[in-house]
């Protein structure tokens, strides 16, 4: 019987998991889906994902696909995972893909998305889906910041130790600051590839900067430093989302 490959597209709430990855002991987006697929397919499969969110962190639009000979179709394994999987992770969509198809290594560029809620009350209900700062923030000099980072650059300075690149060097086409008279700010960032903590680490020094902390020449020379430990601090998980992975 010949193995089909299968794309999943899906969103899911990160805040109870550890992340995406398998880790002993500690319950991950990964098991948790490939427990439910082996379940309908009666074979172990591996969940290949575009790329591995940390604790915490959420996704719109995460890509991954597995390898399978069972004979059931797409439509019926996106309804069967819906009806198993529990209400904070979702199957948007599955599709036949060629066989070469690869989530991590065919991707072209993804999008993560950072939202902050500058106000100096806090939400009690987005809480787990945003970063609060109580200080009112400098809009101009943080989107002035993110203007440094488009181009092909070393991101030494914004990858967190136990990364397991070697090459820092990434392509970024957007880094962009939206707001909303609300006070939930969105930075946007879209490269070719993310270095290990890169998008928190960008938004923690960025912050730092609209706080008064860091001008921006002083943001310049820890971006041409290459030094991660001249940087801000990381911002907190539950702020980030994976909305896209392009192909």
């Amino acid at each position: 019987m010949n193995s089909k490959n299968i794309r999943l597209n899906l969103a899911y709430d990160g805040s109870r998991y550890h992340g995406w990855q398998r880790q002993n002991n500690a319950l991950t987006i990964q098991e948790t889906i490939e427990e439910k697929i082996e379940m309908m397919v009666c074979e172990s499969v591996k969940l290949i994902a575009s790329g591995r969110t940390d604790a915490g962190v959420h996704a719109v639009n995460q890509v991954c696909n597995f390898k399978t000979r069972s004979n059931i179709g797409p439509g019926a394994i996106k309804k069967g995972l819906n009806g198993l999987l529990p209400d904070d992770i979702l199957i948007r969509d599955a599709e036949y893909v060629p066989f070469e198809f690869h989530a991590r290594y065919s991707a072209k560029s993804k999008v993560y998305e950072y939202r902050i809620l500058n106000q100096e009350d806090p939400d009690v209900f987005m809480r787990k889906y945003i970063w609060h700062i109580r200080t009112p923030l400098d809009l101009k000099v943080i989107a002035k910041c993110l203007g440094l980072l488009l181009g092909r650059n070393d991101f030494s300075s914004f990858r967190s130790s136990g990364s397991g690149n070697t090459d820092p060097v990434r392509s970024i086409m957007q880094a962009e600051l939206h707001g909303t008279e609300r006070g939930l700010l969105r930075v946007i960032i879209k490269a070719d590839g993310f270095l290990r903590h890169m998008v928190r680490n960008i938004v923690g020094t960025v912050v730092e900067a609209g706080l008064g902390r860091i001008s921006f020449n002083g943001f310049e020379k820890i971006f041409e430093s290459r030094d991660r430990q001249s940087a801000g601090i990381k911002a907190p998980p539950q702020g980030l989302f994976l909305m896209e992975v392009q192909y």
